[in-house]
């Protein structure tokens, strides 16, 4: 597995994430469907600085959210309401050996960070040890066929924050390289205050549809259903699946 990309694993631009990323929209539809499934413990694999697994504890849910950026983890257990979360540092080929929950999570694109096919069959394995059979896993990925990453342009993706303790703060991205299925990228943050400039180099793997199906029942998941991203239509799938 690779590490994680900068903008998760350095101190300062993990302190950045929430304030950059503070629309989390996206988050209420997995927060539902987890309810409408009766999931009392649930796994969050690539937890970042642990929102989605913070809305969830709050419900009573037992929740275990595992990451690779010890950063973002830092962040994520200063929070209120950290401890009712476990934390661990890794991925899901990493969990305890006892640990068994009824659902598990990939939200934002974590599930398109594993670019080789056996990463990606080794994340879904340990997502499928840690759930007990009937259990239910839930991913979201863009759809290659939208090329969403034409839109990745420096004035398309300009944000300005104005940072306690730090001042005003500048993130961009911008497409360094499409090598279909890869697309690669960097974010450049800045710090006028400072003068100061920090840049994260990312890549994402954009799977099909069919690809994704093909994955998830090779590692012993039935699809249940494919659902729009309620918050991309038409770029981003929502995939739930049942451990079987």
């Amino acid at each position: 597995m690779r590490g994680p990309d900068p903008h998760f694993a350095d101190p300062r631009l993990a302190a950045l994430y929430d304030v950059f990323d503070d629309r989390r929209d996206d988050l209420d539809a997995y927060v539902a469907l987890l309810e409408e499934r009766g999931a009392r413990s649930v796994l969050d694999v690539g937890c970042g600085t642990g929102v989605l697994a913070l809305r969830l504890a709050e419900r009573g849910i037992e929740v275990t959210g595992v990451d690779p950026a010890a950063a973002s983890l830092d962040v994520a257990r200063a929070k209120p309401g950290a401890g009712r979360v476990r934390w661990l540092l890794g991925d899901a080929t990493t969990l305890p050996p006892l640990l068994q929950v009824e659902a598990a999570v990939m939200t934002g694109n974590v599930a398109q960070v594993f670019l080789t096919d056996d990463d990606w069959a080794a994340t879904l394995a340990g997502i499928a040890r840690a759930l007990r059979p009937g259990g239910t896993l839930v991913l979201e990925s863009r759809r290659p066929e939208a090329r969403a990453w034409l839109g990745w342009t420096p004035q398309h993706s300009l944000l300005r924050r104005s940072v306690p303790g730090v001042g005003e703060v500048t993130t961009e991205g911008e497409v360094t390289r499409v090598e279909l299925p890869f697309v690669s990228f960097r974010t450049t943050y800045r710090f006028p205050r400072e003068g100061e400039a920090l840049v994260s180099h990312s890549t994402l793997r954009f799977r099909t549809q069919e690809e994704l199906e093909t994955s998830l029942a090779a590692a012993g998941f039935a699809v249940e259903d494919v659902r729009e991203a309620p918050d991309r239509p038409g770029l981003e799938l929502v995939l739930v699946a049942t451990r079987v």
